[in-house]
C-alpha cells in the first residue's frame, strides 16, 4: 500500500470531504482521506426521512456523551456526530443555513483577515447548485446541490401561526435578511440526501491520485523537528504510518480535532501530562472556548389524526408509511423525502442585538430526548435554539487510548445570559404554539411544553434542553499567540508554532455562526482549498527561480 503522499487529511466529514475533492484536482498532487467510519452509501443515510435511524443508533454515529452538566440539573447531554464518509454531513436533517453576515464580519474583526461576510460569500455560492439559479447571494453549478422541500400540510400552520404575532416571512434566510419565517433550504437533490460524501467525494474518488481510507483509526500526528511529517493509523489491529510531504491536515470536527491534537502532545501540558502523553508543542487553547447551541423543545400531540401529515407509531400511521415507502422508491417524493423540519423562525429575543438571536425548527413529529423516546400517535415539536450563547466549554482528553470517547464539556446553560435568554424565547414559542391557527392541530403538550407558572418552565429547560448539534471553536482561528493565545490555528489555518500542520473544520470558527453549522463548515473548506493550493502555487514558483 502507498504511504507517502503529499497531503494527509484526517476526516472525512463535511470538510474533510470537501477538501480532498478540492486538493485532488491538482493531477500534480497526490491526497489521501482518512476516515474512522464506512461508506456513506447506505439506505439510511440517502433516504432523508430516515435521518433519526442514525441519530439513535451507533453504526454510523459516534453517539459522544457529555460529562454532567451543571446547567442541566447534572444530566449527561447527548452528542451525535457522523460516522461514515460524509461525517455528520452524512447524519444530520440537512438544513442549508449560512448563519448572518455579521457573524463573519465579527470574526474579521477579531483579527482574521479575509473572514468578513464580503470575503466568504463567494464560497458559499462557489459550493452551491442552487434550484433556483445563481443571484447576487446564492450560486449555480456547484457540487452542493440546495433546494427546498414541502411535504407536510402542517407547515403552513405553523407559519400562520407566527403571523399572529407580527413575525415577517421569509422566503430566503441565506439572503438579504435572516429575521422571519418560513421554508429552509436543504442538501437534497430530487428527494435524496446531498452530503460532502455525495456532493463532492464520489466522483472525485475515481481519480487515480486521491487515495480514500475507511474504518481507519488515527492516533496521532506525527511530529519532527517543529513539522508535522505525517499520521499515524490503526487498521484493525494493524499500525500504519502515512507520510505528508506536503500538509497534514486535520479535519474531525470540535470534538476530533482536538482531540487528535492534544493525543499528539499538541497542546497544555496540563492536559497530557495526567494521562502520560509527553508534551510535543505546548497550545494552551486545544481544546478550549467550546460553544453549542443550547435549544428548548415544546412538543405536543396530534389533536386531529395527523398520520399522513407527520411520522409517529399508530396504525394508521403505518400503513401510511407503506405508502410513503413506495411513493419514495418510485418518484422520490413524500414524507420520506423530507428533512421532517422543513420549516422555521429567526426571531429576535432582544432587538438590541445585531442579528436574530434565536431560530426555531418546526418538526412534523413528536422528537423526545433526540427521538430516543418514542410515543404512540402523533404530533409535533418546535426546536428553540440559542443562536449566540455566552457559555464556554472544553474538550479534554479521557485517556491516552485514541478509541476512548474525549471528555465533552459544554458547560451549557453556565453564563446567567444564556439562562434569561432561552427561558424568554421559550415564553415567545409557548404564544406561537398555543396560537389559534394550531387549535385544530394541538392537543395535549408534553411535558412543560405548555407550563404557565414561571418556576415550572424554568425547570422543564433545566430538564430537557440539550444540543441542537451544532459544536464548534476548539482550535480556534485566531491572528497570532500575541493577539490571541488561546487561538490554534491562524487566518491561513496553519497552527500555530508548527510547520505542515493545519486544521480544517468548524473547530477554527471563534465564535459560532447563527444558524446550522454545515454550510459554513463546507464553506471554511472551500475557502482553504483555495488558501492551500495559492500557497503551494508560490512555493514551487519560488523553487523554481
Amino acid at each position: 500500500m502507498e504511504t507517502v503522499f503529499d497531503f494527509v487529511i484526517v476526516g472525512a466529514g463535511s470538510a474533510g470531504c470537501t477538501l480532498a475533492a478540492r486538493l485532488s484536482e491538482d493531477p500534480n498532487v497526490s491526497v489521501c482521506l482518512i476516515e474512522a467510519g464506512s461508506s456513506h452509501k447506505h439506505w439510511s443515510i440517502s433516504t432523508p426521512g430516515l435521518t433519526i435511524v442514525n441519530m439513535i443508533t451507533k453504526k454510523r454515529n459516534w453517539a459522544f456523551e457529555t460529562v454532567p452538566q451543571k446547567g442541566l440539573g447534572g444530566r449527561k447531554g447527548y452528542q451525535p456526530r457522523g460516522k461514515a464518509l460524509g461525517g455528520s454531513s452524512s447524519t444530520n436533517a440537512m438544513i442549508y443555513i449560512r448563519g448572518h453576515k455579521a457573524d463573519y464580519d465579527n470574526w474579521a474583526s477579531l483579527g482574521n483577515s479575509g473572514w468578513s461576510y464580503d470575503d466568504v460569500l463567494p464560497y458559499f455560492k462557489k459550493a452551491e447548485d442552487h434550484e433556483k439559479g445563481g443571484d447576487d447571494f446564492h450560486g449555480s453549478g456547484g457540487p452542493l446541490r440546495v433546494e427546498s422541500r414541502k411535504c407536510s400540510p402542517l407547515n403552513e400552520e405553523f407559519l400562520d401561526a407566527c403571523k399572529t404575532l407580527q413575525i415577517p416571512a421569509n422566503d430566503d434566510f441565506n439572503g438579504a435578511s435572516q429575521e422571519g419565517f418560513g421554508y429552509y433550504d436543504v442538501t437534497h437533490k430530487k428527494g435524496v440526501r446531498w452530503s460532502t460524501a455525495k456532493a463532492y467525494l464520489e466522483t472525485a474518488m475515481e481519480r487515480p491520485n486521491l487515495h480514500v481510507m475507511t474504518n481507519v483509526m488515527a492516533e496521532k500526528v506525527l511530529v519532527e523537528n517543529g513539522r508535522a511529517t505525517g499520521v499515524k493509523l490503526r487498521q484493525k489491529k494493524q499500525s500504519i504510518e502515512i507520510s505528508a510531504k506536503r500538509e497534514v491536515i486535520v479535519s474531525c470536527g470540535a470534538f476530533g480535532s482536538p482531540q487528535l491534537l492534544l493525543l499528539s502532545g499538541i497542546g497544555a501540558e496540563k492536559n497530557l501530562t495526567p494521562h502520560g502523553i509527553d508534551l510535543v508543542h505546548e497550545l494552551p487553547g486545544v481544546g478550549e472556548n467550546l460553544q453549542d447551541h443550547i435549544d428548548w423543545l415544546a412538543a405536543y400531540k396530534g389533536k386531529r389524526n395527523l398520520s399522513k401529515e407527520t411520522v409517529g407509531f399508530s396504525l394508521g400511521g403505518s400503513l401510511n408509511m407503506i405508502k410513503e415507502f413506495s411513493n419514495y422508491r418510485k418518484e422520490g417524493t413524500g414524507l420520506l423525502s423530507s428533512n421532517l423540519a422543513e420549516s422555521g423562525a429567526f426571531l429576535y429575543i432582544d432587538r438590541n442585538e445585531a442579528s436574530p438571536d434565536v431560530q426555531l425548527h418546526f418538526v412534523v413529529a413528536i422528537v423526545d430526548d433526540h427521538g430516543r423516546k418514542l410515543h404512540w400517535g402523533h404530533g409535533f415539536s418546535t426546536h428553540v435554539c440559542l443562536l449566540r450563547p455566552k457559555s464556554r466549554g472544553t474538550v479534554t482528553l479521557n485517556s491516552a487510548n485514541p478509541s476512548d470517547a474525549p471528555a465533552i464539556d459544554p458547560a451549557f446553560l453556565t453564563h446567567p445570559d444564556d439562562v434569561e435568554k432561552l427561558y424568554r424565547a421559550a415564553r415567545v414559542t409557548q404564544q406561537i404554539m398555543q396560537s389559534p391557527a394550531l387549535d385544530d392541530a394541538r392537543g395535549k403538550a408534553l411535558y412543560g411544553s405548555d407550563a404557565v407558572d414561571e418556576a415550572d418552565l424554568r425547570a422543564d429547560i433545566t430538564a430537557r434542553s440539550d444540543t441542537v448539534y451544532h459544536p464548534v471553536g476548539t482550535c480556534k482561528m485566531g491572528p497570532s499567540l500575541t493577539a490571541d493565545p488561546m487561538s490554534v490555528v491562524d487566518p491561513q489555518l496553519k497552527v500555530h508554532g508548527l510547520d505542515g500542520l493545519r486544521v480544517i473544520d468548524a473547530s477554527i470558527m471563534p465564535q459560532v455562526v447563527s444558524g446550522n453549522t454545515n454550510a459554513p463548515t463546507i464553506m471554511i473548506a472551500e475557502k482553504a482549498a483555495d488558501m492551500i493550493k495559492a500557497y503551494w502555487a508560490s512555493n514551487v514558483a519560488k523553487a523554481a527561480e
